[in-house]
C-alpha cells in the first residue's frame, strides 16, 4: 500500500467515524425520555488536538480530558513518525 492509498483510507476512517458519531448522537437523542430536561442531563466535556506542524497543542474542559487528548496527541504523533521513517526507508 503506497503513502497515497494510507492517507486515501486514513480520511475515509475520519469520515466514517464522523458519520457514526452522528448516528449515535440521533439515536441518543432519540432514546432520551421527554420528561428530562436540559439541566439534569449532567455536564458535558470536550478536548481536542490541534497540529501546528509537529507541535501538538491540546484543549479540554476538564484535567480528565485534557490527559485523553495528551494520549491521543501522543498516539498521533507516533503513527506519523512511523509513516514518515517508512516514507524515508
Amino acid at each position: 500500500m503506497e503513502l497515497l492509498e494510507l492517507g486515501f483510507v486514513v480520511v475515509f476512517l475520519g469520515f466514517l467515524l464522523i458519520f457514526a458519531g452522528v448516528i449515535y448522537e440521533i439515536i441518543k437523542a432519540s432514546r432520551r425520555s421527554e420528561g428530562r430536561s436540559e439541566e439534569s442531563e449532567g455536564k458535558g466535556e470536550f478536548g481536542g488536538v490541534i497540529f501546528v506542524g509537529p507541535v501538538p497543542i491540546v484543549f479540554g474542559s476538564s484535567k480528565r480530558m485534557a490527559k485523553w487528548m495528551i494520549v491521543a496527541a501522543a498516539i498521533i504523533t507516533a503513527v506519523l513518525v512511523f509513516v514518515f521513517l517508512i516514507q524515508i526507508i
